[in-house]
């Protein structure tokens, strides 16, 4: 597939609080672009009358727990892969899927992926030693990144993201930081950075792009959350068409497809010819050999449903719209996105994500998500210590009103002191004066993320860690941005803020011994 990335960035509607880099209008999809030719192979598959006599080890059977549990057409559907005529042949069903992949996102060769976009960001950084010793990354990546390094081996240079201390949470970069970084690394291999992050902020990819190419290395952009990104002009362009060489996306988050399914595409571009056996040699070192029927399946039909469903995209738009515009009406909370005018890096913002200041509204975030699942049955994406995270996927279109009531009748615990209004300054002191959870400054890097992975280590207390060498990636999650890198040292702040969050309802920490965070593994 030699489909062409096109520039489809129109300029900015002006009454948005943060330009918006949007997408042109989508063209008429093309005859092609109406089918999904692998999830109809795999349909026109399970309707024959087959003698199941291979694995999976339900082999279909009606009377199965499975098919009970799931139903009869699932477990009907559950193929393993290197099927004639399916996926084993020349032009076979998921070629044709994979094309059109390709084509739908304006790349020139498209994998799908059944590990997340986790598998995309592994595979991503393990292509890179090929091009350069050292991978300039965004400090605020996902932990799957970090992963990469462990697997790759190679060595990072950092460039710290902007950081909003009132909400304590991360951005995105600007190509001039990139260029500092680039600067200081003769030896730089890519440039690695996140757009949009997982509060909607959009990042200038085409600047960040022509400045990773001025200096002679390729942009890897995780874009795990803007899998939906190009399809409606109400939407930010993708990474691709903003001049990204290599893009990872989660399609499961937004765009349809089931939980676990993602893809990578590679753009047609000056490192194409280069990336592209890279790549493929990668996937297959990462790639189940069992991938699933089903997975692959819903990449196929997610992508028909985002080509078709413009009209259907447009109504999520509005939708979110319509909650943000009803939570500025009624005063008591506050709209995140709103804010994101005052960061140079961000240029725009997804607007199926609805994040929502509640300490500015008495409660935490944490105390927020966790009353509005437990009284209201309502689930929203993530919270922290001052905000909730809200996504409406692509072609969806959910009880506004209803989600709009239960946050307005949620409690107000808080005092106007404690709420955190316009009170914090620092971006890392852990918890600030008004008691609120900041985002702890990362500690010195002394090894890299391989070496301090594959040391010797020993588990100590929490306390007797600080000042020492972490050998593990430590991450709040959702969303998984690393707080502490095998390599760096944990500092008392980092412990801090990881035990503060894996106390407060749903709070986990990615990588963490226990679930308190009262020990950690150091590099002996």
């Amino acid at each position: 597939m030699n489909t062409r990335t096109t520039d489809r960035r129109t300029p900015s509607p002006a009454p948005a609080p943060a330009p918006l880099h949007a997408a042109a209008p989508p063209s008429r999809p093309g005859a092609g672009q109406l089918s999904a030719p692998y999830a109809e192979a795999v349909l026109g598959h399970a309707g024959r009358d087959w003698l199941r006599l291979n694995v999976p080890g339900h082999a279909a059977a009606s009377g199965a727990d499975l098919a009970g549990f799931f139903g009869p057409r699932i477990t009907a559907l559950d193929f393993p892969p290197l099927l004639d005529g399916i996926d084993l042949g020349p032009d076979t069903p998921l070629d044709r899927a994979l094309e059109l992949a390709a084509e739908a996102w304006g790349a020139r060769r498209t994998w799908f992926l059944t590990n997340g976009a986790s598998q995309g960001n592994q595979i991503a950084s393990m292509v890179a030693p090929a091009l350069g010793r050292t991978l300039v990354v965004q400090r605020s990546v996902h932990s799957s990144v970090i992963d990469g390094l462990v697997l790759s081996g190679m060595d990072a240079v950092f460039v710290q993201p902007s950081v909003d201390p009132e909400q304590g949470i991360a951005h995105g970069v600007t190509a001039a930081n990139v260029a500092a970084a680039l600067e200081r690394t003769p030896d730089a291999a890519a440039v690695y950075i996140v757009s949009p992050s997982y509060f909607g902020a959009v990042a200038d990819v085409r600047a960040v792009a022509d400045t990773a190419h001025a200096a002679g290395v390729p942009l890897i952009v995780d874009e795990a959350w803007g899998s939906h990104f190009g399809f409606h002009p109400g939407l930010p362009a993708n990474a691709l068409s903003s001049g990204a060489d290599l893009a990872t996306s989660s399609t499961h988050k937004l765009a349809g497809s089931l939980t676990q399914s993602a893809m990578l595409h590679l753009a047609e571009g000056p490192f194409a010819d280069l990336l592209e056996p890279l790549v493929y040699r990668a996937f297959r070192l990462v790639q189940s050999t069992s991938a699933s029927a089903l997975l692959t399946a819903s990449l196929d039909l997610a992508r028909r449903s985002l080509v078709t469903g413009a009209d259907a995209t447009g109504s999520s738009v509005e939708a979110a719209d319509r909650v943000r515009a009803a939570v500025r009406a009624l005063g008591r909370f506050k709209v995140v996105s709103d804010g994101f005018h005052a960061f140079p890096d961000i240029v725009g913002a997804d607007p199926l994500r609805i994040a929502i200041d509640t300490r500015a509204g008495g409660i935490t975030g944490h105390d927020a998500r966790r009353r509005l699942f437990r009284d209201h049955q309502i689930m929203v994406e993530v919270a922290t210590d001052a905000a909730i995270v809200a996504v409406i996927g692509a072609g969806s279109v959910p009880d506004t009103d209803r989600f709009v009531e239960a946050l307005h009748t949620l409690p107000s615990p808080l005092t106007t002191a404690s709420a955190g209004l316009g009170t914090g300054t620092g971006t890392g002191t852990g918890t600030d004066t008004d008691g609120m959870l900041r985002l702890p400054d990362p500690g010195a890097t002394k090894l890299s993320a391989r070496e301090a992975f594959l040391s010797p280590a020993l588990v100590v207390d929490a306390e007797d860690a600080v000042g020492r060498i972490s050998a593990d990636t430590l991450a709040a999650y959702p969303p998984g941005i690393p707080n502490v890198l095998p390599g760096e040292v944990i500092t008392a702040e980092a412990v801090r803020f990881l035990q503060r969050t894996a106390a407060a309802p749903n709070g986990h920490v990615r990588g963490a011994l226990d679930l308190g965070v009262t020990r950690l593994r150091v590099v002996a």
